[in-house]
């Protein structure tokens, strides 16, 4: 146990090899984590942000950081992926249990959501749709396979959504100089995880998640246009969409209507 930004974080792991730290108090939170090159917990800065970034929903819930598990096989699918969570869920809580998955861990979250009904109380899904659009896909690609040949990958991710040319080539430039002090410890991983989030669609199976659905998305989000997050909201039949107004992918998640409005929408339901 260590104590990052005033909480007492406990680390563990789940059922199926799904490594987690939780913090806070009352009734569980699991959130699917967002994309990382690692399937680990975060250490050092990246742990202590995280926490700081969860930190205003910790005053109302237990909540646990989960991410994939290690050692994924290729060819691994999302559905594969939302088996795991599930078995490993009703082991963990035994009992349907609230859900925030946020970027690629709203990926994973549709998918559990949709075969699993009875793993998932209530859904909430930031900063993530029923598919992912084609620049993301591609830029996610280009990145999981450049790190799997050990070449310079980070400037494929940190360049999407930007319009302007000069800012795009300054802003690879920098990615491409920092690569080194980022790159994957097990590349295997994260391509096995981007291929699977690849093939991921569930637009035509929304229609089965029978949780109730909070979808957030951002104005200005680099990877998802606000067309997903409507599809994605208005295909659940019990749902409803926030979209904040001039805001980024990460930036919808520290929006200072975000914690308040999830907390809401979890506590509202006995």
């Amino acid at each position: 146990m260590v104590v990052v930004k005033g909480f007492e974080v406990v680390e563990g792991e789940l059922g199926h090899g799904l490594p987690y730290f939780a913090f806070g108090q009352g009734r569980p939170l699991v959130f699917l984590r967002w994309f990382t090159p690692d399937h680990t917990n975060p250490s050092g800065w990246m742990r202590a942000s995280e926490v700081k970034t969860l930190a205003p929903l910790a005053g109302n819930f237990r909540v646990y950081a989960v991410n994939r598990a290690p050692g994924m096989a290729e060819g691994t699918s999302m559905a594969d992926i939302a088996r795991d969570h599930a078995a490993a869920l009703r082991e963990e809580f035994g009992e349907p249990v609230d859900v925030l998955g946020i970027s690629s861990g709203g990926s994973v979250a549709l998918q559990l959501a949709a075969d699993h009904p009875s793993a998932v109380r209530r859904l909430v899904i930031a900063s993530s749709g029923c598919r992912l659009p084609e620049p993301a896909r591609a830029s996610q690609l280009k990145y999981a396979r450049a790190a799997a040949e050990g070449k310079r990958a980070l400037q494929h991710m940190a360049t999407v959504g930007i319009e302007s040319p000069v800012k795009a080539r300054l802003v690879g430039a920098v990615a491409w100089l920092a690569d080194p002090l980022m790159r994957p410890k097990n590349p295997a991983d994260t391509l096995a995880f981007v291929l699977a989030e690849d093939a991921f669609d569930v637009t035509d199976r929304l229609t089965d998640i029978t949780a109730p659905t909070l979808v957030i998305g951002g104005e200005r989000d680099e990877f998802y246009p606000q067309s997903i997050f409507h599809q994605t909201a208005e295909g659940i039949p019990d749902s409803r969409l926030t979209i904040y107004p001039d805001t980024t992918h990460m930036g919808a998640i520290k929006h200072e209507r975000f914690a308040p409005e999830v907390t809401e929408f979890l506590g509202s339901a006995t």
